[in-house]
């Protein structure tokens, strides 16, 4: 009964690969293939149907096969100098709310960071919720990259977002109140909630100023804010392509933040408090992704 669905799954993970030299897509076919059937087939059928189901501004759960997939994959296309950097930084963090805040560069981003912890051994990433524009739910490519860990999908403004996914103010705003209480419910369960401030993808690679609204997810007490940085995701799914190219990607972890102390320090302006966490992103990453928080006192206008 499952034959067709698994078979459609399947050509369609190895039709999004492309064809690339160091894949053998016969063997690619033949692991696919393995890992569905090791879960069965009503594992195999709620993945399908998760694929075509919208659950709104809701809070979406990972599927544990999804993520299985991708783990399988990421051996093939992140080379052997991928790593974590500084995670000794995690264990301050352990079991608290947190707030993961990364540069942007490409949509797999949040899979490349759940990747990298999980080779880790992270418990962080067993509880990451990322928080993806309206963009990531408009095609079962990028729907199926969302399902390895819990996301809340959050709206774009016309200031960041194509046309695909834009609102109009009134809606942007109801739509953003309520990412937020869902945001704040998860940290509140324990989730460590993944976002990305700039709000978009940088197309060279450089930082952009953060979101003032991104202040707003750290209001639930106790929380702590870990600024981390990526390099390698625009090789590895550039912007404007669609097909991943085998690359090496690093993360590197900063200190952890408190929260409530960060803006308390700021005096509860968001504009200083983003910027404040945009420099500690800036801070672990290479000076040519630094981009506006380059010059590591105050952040350009």
């Amino acid at each position: 009964m499952t034959t067709a669905p698994k078979h459609a799954l399947v050509e369609a993970i190895v039709s999004f690969l492309g064809s690339q030299d160091l894949l053998d897509r016969g063997d690619v076919r033949a692991a696919l293939e393995r890992e569905i059937d090791r879960d069965g087939p009503e594992s195999l059928v709620a993945l399908m149907e998760r694929l075509s189901t919208d659950d709104g501004l809701a809070y979406s759960p990972p599927d544990s096969l999804a993520r299985r997939i991708h783990h399988l994959l990421a051996e093939r296309f992140l080379t052997a100098e991928s790593r974590l950097v500084g995670a000794h930084h995690l264990a301050g963090v352990a079991g608290a709310p947190v707030v993961v805040v990364s540069n942007h560069l490409s949509y797999a981003d949040a899979n490349v960071i759940e990747i990298l912890l999980h080779r880790d051994g992270a418990e962080l990433a067993e509880r990451l919720t990322a928080l993806a524009g309206p963009k990531v739910f408009t095609s079962r490519e990028r729907r199926f990259s969302s399902l390895c860990f819990g996301t809340i999908k959050v709206p774009q403004s016309t200031d960041v977002s194509s046309e695909e996914a834009v609102l109009n103010a009134r809606e942007v705003a109801r739509a953003a109140r309520q990412a937020i209480q869902v945001a704040h419910e998860r940290l509140a369960a324990g989730d460590g909630l993944v976002l990305f401030g700039e709000g978009t993808r940088s197309r060279g690679g450089r930082m952009q100023r953060m979101l003032p609204a991104v202040a707003r997810y750290l209001e639930v007490p106790g929380t702590w804010v870990l600024p981390v940085g990526l390099t390698g995701p625009e090789a590895l799914f550039p912007v404007g392509d669609t097909h991943l190219r085998a690359t090496a990607v690093t993360l590197t972890i900063g200190a952890p933040m408190r929260a409530d102390a960060l803006r308390a320090r700021a005096c509860h302006d968001r504009r200083a408090i983003v910027d404040g966490i945009g420099l500690a992103v800036a801070a672990v990453l290479p000076p040519a992704y630094r981009g506006v928080y380059a010059n590591g006192g105050r952040a350009e206008d």
